[in-house]
Order: structure tokens, then C-alpha cells, then sequence
């Protein structure tokens, strides 16, 4: 999924794009900025990668990271609802993660958790496990598949 296929949807439904990045550090808005007449769809991005900023700008609850940490599903669904509260986005997309090196058994390397959060509807979350691809491949294919998601929930 491209994202250049994300803007002509975007574009042609009306819909603005945010998205709250950690493990991935901007490379999504990074993706669609690079496409020329972005500036229609692209409403902003939030780096997120400390636990401060996941407060501080998207309102994640220090319950939510003390109760399941930032790599759950759990703060990818308040990353994502944080980003459309906190702009003028439609659609917003939310990545935290471990790319590496390292991670636990409970939470290994590659492992990636998602949400997606759209006005007028619930959250959807996901988890993916990359594996251990190395730490840029990882950042890759966690931009990309954050691409699909939101491509997808336009469909």
C-alpha cells in the first residue's frame, strides 16, 4: 500500500490524516509528505517516543502505561483517539513498538501495536510481530503497514 494511494483516497473523501508515532519517529508523515500536494490531506503528526510526550500531547493516561506499558494496544488506542483531539484530523493513526535491538519474551523485538481512529467510530486496534528483521526494517515495515491500515479504513 502506497502513500500515494492514501492521498488520492484521502483527497477524494475530504479526509484530513494525523498520526501519533513513537517507535517509527515520523516516518508515516515522513511517507506522506514527500508526495507532492500532501498539504490537502496531511493535517499533522505527533513524535511520541517518551511516555511523557504520549501524556502530554495525546492524553494517554498514566494508568493505562503503568497498567499494560506503551508497547499494548491498549495505549495505541489512546495514542490514536489522543491525535484526533488534539487536531483537526478525520483520520488518525497511531504505532508504538519495539524495533530493536532487544525486547522480552513478554513483548519481543518486532513487535508492533496499532490503532486506528476514525470521527464517529470506535477505535480499532492491532498487535503485529515482524520479528527480529533488524531495527530500520522494522521502522519500515511498521510505516507501511500503517499506511495500509489507514488506506484501508477508507475503503
Amino acid at each position: 500500500m502506497s502513500a500515494e494511494a492514501l492521498l488520492e483516497r484521502a483527497r477524494a473523501q475530504g479526509v484530513r490524516i494525523a498520526a501519533a508515532e513513537s517507535c517509527t519517529g515520523g516516518m508515516v508523515m515522513a511517507a506522506l509528505t514527500a508526495m507532492p500536494g500532501s498539504s490537502d490531506v496531511v493535517e499533522r503528526g505527533f513524535v511520541t517516543y517518551s511516555n511523557a510526550a504520549k501524556i502530554e500531547l495525546l492524553g494517554v493516561a498514566e494508568t493505562t502505561l503503568a497498567a499494560h506499558g506503551a508497547v499494548s494496544v491498549e495505549v495505541a488506542a489512546e495514542m490514536a483517539s489522543g491525535a484526533l483531539a488534539a487536531s483537526r484530523a478525520d483520520l488518525a493513526v497511531s504505532i508504538t513498538g519495539i524495533a530493536g535491538p532487544g525486547g522480552s519474551d513478554a513483548k519481543p523485538e518486532g513487535r508492533v501495536c496499532f490503532g486506528i481512529a476514525r470521527k464517529g467510530a470506535p477505535v480499532r486496534t492491532e498487535m503485529q510481530d515482524f520479528g527480529a528483521l533488524g531495527r530500520a526494517e522494522v521502522r519500515q515495515a511498521a510505516t507501511d503497514h500503517a499506511i495500509a491500515l489507514m488506506l484501508g479504513a477508507l475503503a
